[in-house]
């Protein structure tokens, strides 16, 4: 006889990764925690009940709920997720599964397919979803027939918190200090973006600003006081007029950073109806500062071993091991929204929920750099000849997400018990950068001191540069689901439907400022600070220079914008068997058809003949890819009592290019400020998954699983490099093979023994992989066969928590590192280039002072390490981290 707490588990393992079962899952673990917390402590209880969750899946996952996001103070869920087995954090916004890069592994919210507001990447960032909107995070590591097909290291599903049960209120504050953001850079910065003036005269000189152009198109003509091609830098000039030119930067203590969260929900019974109604309304807003000192540098193919790393000689510019070094100081500031609408109603065994989801994000960012260059096409440094090249930068981004969902959960009791949910979903993702502007000077020392700067007489001695990106997505889906009883089998079978529909628009223009004199001009004498150098561009010094504007679009067929879409169709079958209570075997089969189209195109197109050009048909069959076929997952578990279980599991799944990678457009690479080529006719690369479990289970919580894994990846795509001046480029070319395996552990341990509410948790990973890239597409890669970039070959997570007795105080301490890691493959026979392991260290503590209210102290990266890139065992790029500190004040109201 199948009782009520097995229908649950058997309902929410088939159905993980789908809103609707997802929240009936919660719902039981809510019944569960709230049952364990009446006889163990607060956060070691919580802890035990999501892993009661986990034990239920059919198919391996791992889950976070909201307490444990709270114990490691977290604030968003890619700082979170890290905590997980086997997942590394890379550029602190994308998770990567088993050592498999982003493109591995994919996000859903509530079960839903949503758009990504990074520029570079379909993969949404999961810095954007701040912790305190979230119930749990689900990692779901072996495939099964409900999630999207797209699947290599794990399907990733974030909970979002639903309308309570009865009423909640509170309110957060809090403020942070970090070590490294005592001073920094700031300016006064322009968000209008592209003027009118400008955009009217795209269209009206066709994007040629040259002063024949200028000429032409107005028809001017010379006379006694100046000639027609006077006249025309003259118009030109007031184009360039019409962009931001008070960007004069200032060194200031930098602001410390605050945060302010509150919430409200409560449910009502309307008892005449027999009908629940309940609501959640929750807003956040946080804003910080960080300032940190960089080094990138290009490494020389033919160093010496006793190469110099440092350039603070004459004689150490002339045995570098480096053909570039740039140091920086970035300054960052971020601000970041969220709120939260959501609606239910709930009437006898059926209920419906409204939910919409409102995130925003904008970051400021300034560089300030300083290059040498002791052994490129041109040599200058400041210990060898008094030369160095200054650079300003100026980034200025703003991201939006914007989630509205509806969701329904229906069980027909009368009808054989058969449960239908669904789920309808809207949104859009947006981000725009009104200011992203790059002034380059060339500074003179005079005995290591600085004695001016000029701008040198050719082009490019300032750009500015716009960006427009829309991302939208309709995703939609149901399930059947219909429970069997028959002796001593509990079966349950299920069908269902899933839809998305995608489409993305993304546009830049840029303008460039030149130097047409051909001569080097003085901007500053060195009477003035240096960092005021990028307002130079006055109106009194533009008069009588020949400084124009030109607008950098590529010329045809060359393009910088794209358009892309993408449809996915998908049905599968699914079943769920025990048999006696202690053997299950849950598989099925998901049809999944994909359509994607990209194609570039350009603001340059006036005519049908350009038309022609971008949108060729040849050209569009190029970007699109088209393909359908049929995905197996099953999967066998051995539940051995109440003590322990073993798993194992077989997919079949694909990893499918990203929409720009298909598309010949250039952009910079946020994680290894490499220009990147998207590329025609990328395939996409199917993967067979293979996973062996054991799970143990003791009293009090504690709990042991170890696992093993193994991953054949049929042309999996990989980055290739290419060495021009003094930098490097990049593409994508699928290899031939790729193979990854590995084993994982993990634990929750209870340490009363040595101490009332010690408890220890953690987990480890070890694991390796092969690439191997056909010579003839390798470029000049130096290592064709080698590790998948960004594979790490172990990951450690280790927490020893404190709870104590009386419930009134708690902690932590949080330990994370991962293995060197390959950010990118070494060309021109230098070695791959390694991100060093990061030791990372935080320390929270919670006070409960009364049953309202908590007070958190968190201390981020104790050991203060910094971010170290290697080649050949010397360090390329290093990034100061800085420690942390912030304190937070909760008070919940009754």
């Amino acid at each position: 006889m199948l009782n009520r707490r097995k229908l649950k588990t058997i309902s929410a393992a088939v159905t993980l990764g789908l809103l609707a079962q997802a929240n009936i899952a919660i719902a039981a673990d809510e019944d569960e925690i709230e049952e364990v917390v009446a006889v163990g402590t607060r956060l070691q209880g919580s802890a035990a009940a999501v892993i009661e969750e986990r034990r239920g899946q059919a198919f391996v996952a791992d889950i976070l709920g909201a307490e444990q996001l709270s114990r490691t103070g977290d604030s968003d869920a890619a700082s979170a997720l890290r905590r997980v087995t086997g997942l590394t954090l890379v550029d602190g916004k994308f998770i990567y599964v088993r050592g498999l890069g982003e493109r591995y592994s994919n996000a859903r919210l509530n079960g839903a397919t949503i758009p990504s507001p990074d520029l570079t990447r379909n993969v949404v960032p999961l810095d954007i979803f701040p912790s305190s909107i979230i119930e749990s995070l689900s990692v779901q590591k072996a495939y099964s027939p409900s999630m999207p097909a797209a699947f290599g290291g794990g399907a990733i599903n974030i909970r979002t918190k639903t309308v309570p049960k009865e009423f909640t209120a509170g309110i957060e504050v809090g403020a942070s200090y970090d070590s490294s953001a005592d001073n920094g850079f700031t300016y006064n910065r322009d968000e209008s973006g592209i003027s009118g003036n400008l955009k009217e005269a795209i269209s009206f000189y066709r994007g040629d600003f040259d002063t024949a152009s200028i000429v032409n198109k107005n028809g001017l003509v010379s006379d006694d006081t100046s000639s027609a091609g006077q006249k025309a830098n003259l118009i030109n000039q007031e184009l360039l007029k019409s962009l931001p030119r008070e960007m004069g930067l200032t060194k200031s203590s930098l602001d410390p950073a605050y945060n302010i969260k509150g919430h409200i929900g409560n449910s009502f019974v309307l008892e005449d109806y027999d009908v629940e109604l309940g609501f959640l309304a929750s807003v956040a807003y946080d804003t910080t500062w960080d300032a940190s000192e960089k080094r990138t540098a290009v490494l020389s193919k033919d160093f010496a071993d006793n190469c110099a790393k440092e350039l603070n000689t004459s004689d150490d510019t002339q045995n570098s091991c480096f053909e570039t070094m740039k140091d920086s100081v970035e300054t960052t500031e971020s601000e970041r929204m969220n709120a939260v609408l959501n609606f239910g109603i709930k009437y006898d065994a059926h209920s419906m929920s409204l939910s919409n989801l409102l995130l925003t994000d904008s970051e400021d960012e300034t560089d300030v750099s300083i290059q040498q260059s002791p052994g490129g096409s041109s040599v200058f440094s400041i210990a060898g000849d008094g030369r160095a090249n200054r650079s300003h930068d100026f980034k200025y981004e703003e991201r939006e997400l914007k989630v509205t969902q509806l969701v329904g959960q229906h069980t027909f009791v009368d009808m054989s018990g058969i449960g239908f949910d669904w789920q309808y979903t809207r949104s859009k993702a947006t981000t725009d950068i009104p200011v992203n502007a790059t002034y380059r000077y060339r500074d003179n020392y005079e005995g290591g001191e600085y004695a001016n700067s000029i701008i040198t007489g050719d082009q490019n001695r300032a750009v500015y540069s716009y960006t427009d990106m829309e991302d939208r997505v309709t995703s939609y889906g149901g399930n059947f689901t219909l429970p069997v009883y028959a002796g001593d089998f509990e079966l349950e079978f299920k069908a269902g439907y899933d839809f998305s529909d995608r489409a993305r628009i993304y546009e830049t223009s840029s303008f460039a400022v030149n130097n047409n004199s051909g001569v080097a001009i003085e901007i500053n004498d060195g009477s003035q600070d240096p960092l005021t150098n990028s307002e130079y561009l006055t109106d009194d010094f533009l008069d009588g220079q020949s400084i124009l504007l030109s607008f950098n679009e590529p010329t045809a067929p060359d393009a910088d914008d794209y358009l892309a879409a993408q449809k996915i169709d998908a049905g599968y079958g699914a079943f769920d068997m025990i048999y006696q209570n202690a053997w299950r075997v849950s598989g099925g089969l998901r049809w999944e058809e994909f359509k994607q189209s990209s194609i570039g195109t350009s603001s340059l197109i006036f005519t049908q003949e350009d038309l022609n050009i971008f949108y060729e048909d040849q050209k569009i069959a190029d970007g699109t890819i088209q393909e359908d076929d049929i995905f197996p997952a099953l999967s066998f578990t051995y539940m051995g009592g109440q003590n322990y279980q073993v798993r194992l599991g077989y997919g079949e799944t694909i990893v499918r290019p990203d929409l720009r990678e298909v598309v010949p457009v250039s952009y910079f690479d946020p994680l290894t400020d490499i220009r990147t080529f998207g590329r025609v006719g990328l395939q996409s690369s199917p993967i067979k998954n293979l996973d062996l479990r054991y799970e143990y289970y003791g009293d009090a919580g504690d709990n042991f699983s170890i696992a093993a894994f193994y991953k054949d990846i049929e042309a999996p795509i990989e980055t290739v490099l290419r060495i021009g001046d003094d930098d490097y480029s990049a593409t994508f070319t699928n290899g031939e093979t790729a193979e990854v395996y590995g084993i994982e552990a993990e634990w929750l341990y209870d340490l009363t023994s040595l101490s009332d509410g010690l408890f220890t948790s953690g987990n480890v990973t070890l694991s390796d992989s092969e690439a191997e890239i056909d010579p003839a597409f390798a470029g000049n890669l130096t290592n064709p066969v080698k590790r998948m970039t960004g594979h790490s070959e172990y990951v450690v997570n280790l927490q020893l928590n404190y709870d104590s007795s009386d419930g009134n105080h708690s902690g932590s301490l949080v330990y994370n590192v991962f293995g060197e890691r390959i950010l990118a493959a070494g060309v021109a026979g230098r070695d791959d280039a390694y991100e060093q392991p990061f030791h990372s260290l935080d320390m929270v503590y919670t006070y409960y002072p009364d049953f309202n209210s908590k007070i958190k102290f968190k201390v981020k990266n104790l050991l203060n390490e910094d971010q170290e890139v290697t080649q050949s065992d010397i360090v390329i790029r290093e990034k100061e981290v800085g420690m942390g500190i912030s304190i937070s004040y909760t008070y919940e109201f009754d």
